[in-house]
């Protein structure tokens, strides 16, 4: 069996470095022609944008060493069709994937996909090797480069295409990364995508394909890496296969947790064979982007519309919206009980390769602007200026609000508005039946009798949790007599909580990562209209097929219960009437 190596050339974790922390900010922008007819001119439009956006890219100390480059575009038939020696079925009807093959051995990378493919039931059409120029790059870049090739593969029934075959061949990658160390840029039947540890420039002169006049799309999306306190890297460069991100996923850690956690539970009619050969579907050496993408790509071809998904871990602020229609407040209450948001700043663009879009996270803290010309042309960036549009063909331009999606769908030739896009999700299930069928607030839990503590029993808890008579004197005292945090500037010279020799509140043990300290700074009290404190306890369902079981938990006010709280939850299902909130007391000394 091939040794599988790690996604990306990180260095080893050591000392207070985890490359599980990686993040990374960028530049974005997509363009689009809503006729839906590829041409030459769009990718020329989308690399021009990518030039435009190189001082949003970052290079090392060698200037020919780039953190990260790339396109997304829809497969191009013509170009292909005449680069490879075999004959390849009607568009739609065979998938192409940009494999990044380990260069010391890839021909035995290659017989292990091939094995894979053909154990999928899919039959392999061939490879083509991807013609690329390393003597431009640096040596960074240069030590690091994999093997790129195209992998052709079509099922055997000619009838499937499009998204039926690419829910056919994600299993492919899938396990080509986790029994040969192969990266699949992207493997599908609408999709191509071309990257790499390179700068802005240096993208369309590495890959000859990239010049060729047969080389026809009508859409693409390009991105520039800065790889903010990070290490760049060959497959963790954007575009991923459905997204191209600009920001970072702060909450990514307890976002890949749950989804280990929620796999054995899925279950899919639609995407074949046992789930788990798909497992992990987050790559633990991947990147915050990475596992987004992975868990989109999950969402969207285990059933759900592409924007669909996005909205689901992208989701808008809605609960202290008092405008919100009654539809649309159940459709976000309900999916806010099925995946915890994955939180930005971020400005996502994405596409499966029939609409392109892009969404902002409800902090609204990356900017994306979008215009549309006379003819059709969309072009869409994380800033302004990527593309030189003549102002008098320019019909509509704006911003990508907080919270809000942008599509263009290049099969009805329109742009999509949020609105409706939120409504039709929001009617496709009886949401609000299914709430109100197993959603439980904890306001409607029984009240036990209160309880009252003695001074004495106050003053032992005080001290078993480690408070101290500063805190009681300075912190506790202020806040209960003015409703509001005390303001101090004091520094402090105790050691911290994990290497004290005193007990220390739970809380002293959680900091902050370095890329949320640096983020503005956000708290539910100050920024109450897009923050909520609101948490969920109960059965976790399946992830792939909504249903009345996914909403059946326990909505929490606030992350944090006190004694009170706890005794309530317990006295739940005390006659029998909540037997999904049984609760079983553990204790916690050692």
């Amino acid at each position: 069996m091939l040794k599988v190596p790690p996604v990306s050339n990180f260095p080893e974790a050591q000392g207070l470095y985890d490359p599980a922390f990686e993040h990374d900010a960028c530049g974005v922008a997509f363009v689009a022609d809503l006729s839906g007819v590829p041409s030459r001119k769009i990718v020329d439009h989308a690399l021009t944008a990518l030039a435009n956006l190189d001082h949003r890219g970052a290079v090392g100390a060698e200037e020919e060493t780039g953190d990260g480059a790339g396109i997304l575009i829809q497969v191009p038939h013509e170009f292909l069709a005449a680069s490879v020696s075999f004959n390849l079925p009607e568009p739609g009807h065979y998938a192409v994937g940009m494999a990044f093959l380990p260069p010391e051995q890839p021909h035995g990378a290659k017989q292990t996909i091939e094995n894979i493919a053909k154990s999928e039931n899919l039959r392999v059409l061939g490879w083509r090797r991807v013609p690329v120029h390393p003597e431009i790059l640096g040596h960074g870049s240069a030590s690091n480069l994999p093997l790129m090739q195209l992998f052709f593969v079509t099922s055997p029934d000619e009838n499937v295409s499009g998204l039926e075959l690419d829910r056919l061949v994600y299993a492919v990658h899938k396990r080509a990364r986790h029994e040969a160390g192969v990266h699949f840029a992207s493997l599908s039947s609408r999709t191509l995508v071309y990257k790499g540890m390179l700068t802005t420039e240096q993208l369309p002169v590495f890959f000859d394909d990239l010049r060729n006049p047969l080389m026809a799309s009508a859409l693409g999306i390009v991105h520039s890496r800065f790889s903010t306190n990070t290490f760049p890297s060959w497959p963790l460069a954007h575009p991923f296969r459905y997204i191209a991100h600009n920001g970072e996923i702060n909450t990514a850690r307890g976002n890949r947790n749950w989804m280990r956690a929620r796999e054995s539970l899925l279950k899919s009619d639609i995407l074949p064979g046992d789930l788990s050969r798909l497992f992990p579907i987050c790559d633990p050496d991947g990147s915050d982007t990475a596992s987004l993408d992975e868990v989109l790509e999950l969402l969207h071809l285990g059933g759900r519309s592409l924007p669909h998904a996005v909205s689901l871990v992208i989701p808008p602020a809605w609960e202290n919206d008092e405008t919100l229609d009654p539809t649309r407040r159940a459709w976000a209450e309900f999916n806010s009980t099925v995946m915890e948001p994955w939180d930005g700043p971020a400005a996502v663009c994405f596409t499966d390769g029939d609409l392109i879009g892009a969404t902002l996270d409800r902090n609204g803290l990356r900017p994306a602007r979008y215009w549309i010309t006379d003819d059709g042309i969309v072009v869409l960036a994380s800033e302004a200026g990527v593309l030189d549009l003549d102002p008098a063909t320019i019909v509509e331009r704006g911003r990508v609000e907080p919270g809000r999606m942008f599509v263009a769908d290049l099969k009805e030739h329109r742009i999509i508005g949020d609105a409706e896009l939120k409504d039709q999700l929001s009617a496709e299930h009886p949401y609000q039946d299914w709430l109100d069928s197993g959603f439980t607030r904890f306001a409607d839990l029984p009240t036990p009798e209160p309880h009252v503590s003695s001074h004495a029993s106050v003053m032992r808890r005080q001290q078993v949790f480690g408070w101290t008579q500063e805190e009681i004197d300075r912190i506790v005292t202020p806040m209960a007599k003015t409703g509001a945090e005390a303001i101090g500037s004091m520094g402090t010279d105790t050691p911290i909580a994990a290497l004290g020799t005193k007990p220390r509140p739970l809380y002293d043990y959680f900091v902050q990562h370095f890329a949320q300290v640096t983020n503005p700074p956000l708290d539910a009290i100050r920024e109450e209209l897009v923050t909520s404190l609101v948490a969920t306890v109960g059965a976790e369902a399946n992830l792939l097929e909504p249903s009345p079981d996914s909403c059946r938990v326990l909505q929490l006010p606030f992350p944090v219960m006190d004694n009170d709280d706890f005794a309530r939850l317990r006295l739940a299902n005390a006659h029998g009437e909540m037997p999904q909130f049984e609760t079983a007391r553990i204790s916690g000394l050692y």
